[in-house]
């Protein structure tokens, strides 16, 4: 498929023989790789694999046996196998450290922010206490009007007094 450029758009340009390849996504395949390396089906395979293998090349016929006894080819191929998996699990163990570590930045952030929060609630909170305690009850108020109305009271009555005697 052939793209056709204008004139305004730059050519890429090679400078390199090494192939470009997007690390990303050969993150991401290490990643799968690792993950189906630990399972029980890896093992189940790998087992089936090399039992196949020595089973064919002990018990076959002669002619058709492709790696006799020492099993050397079936060695290179897991030494192969292992030589590879190695830095792949390495790989997805790094991106996964990368991740952890981002993680923590962010629940780190996300702690001090729920910390601030709770401290401007616990002052906010005081404030209202202290406002409160400046603000006048409703029992309060009823024994103020009551100790008023009995001043009135007597005083009526004081006056009231000199009243009858004329």
């Amino acid at each position: 498929m052939a793209r056709n450029n204008g004139l305004d758009t730059p050519r890429e340009t090679r400078r390199s023989l090494r192939p470009n390849f997007d690390p990303e996504a050969f993150g991401r395949l290490s990643e799968r790789f690792a993950r189906f390396l630990g399972t029980a089906g890896f093992l189940v395979y790998m087992t089936v694999f090399v039992l196949s293998w020595v089973l064919w090349n002990a018990f076959a016929p002669v002619d058709l046996r492709f790696d006799d006894y020492p099993f050397i080819f079936l060695t290179l191929i897991l030494s192969l196998q292992a030589s590879y998996a190695a830095p792949l699990i390495l790989l997805a163990q790094n991106r996964q450290a990368d991740r952890d570590r981002i993680q923590v930045s962010e629940d780190r952030a996300r702690n001090e922010r729920s910390i601030a929060d709770t401290e401007y609630l616990t002052r906010e909170l005081a404030s209202l206490r202290n406002a409160l305690g400046e603000v006048a009850t409703r029992d309060f108020l009823r024994n103020e009007l009551r100790d008023m109305l009995e001043e009135v009271l007597v005083e009526l009555r004081g006056k009231s007094k000199p009243d009858a005697e004329k």
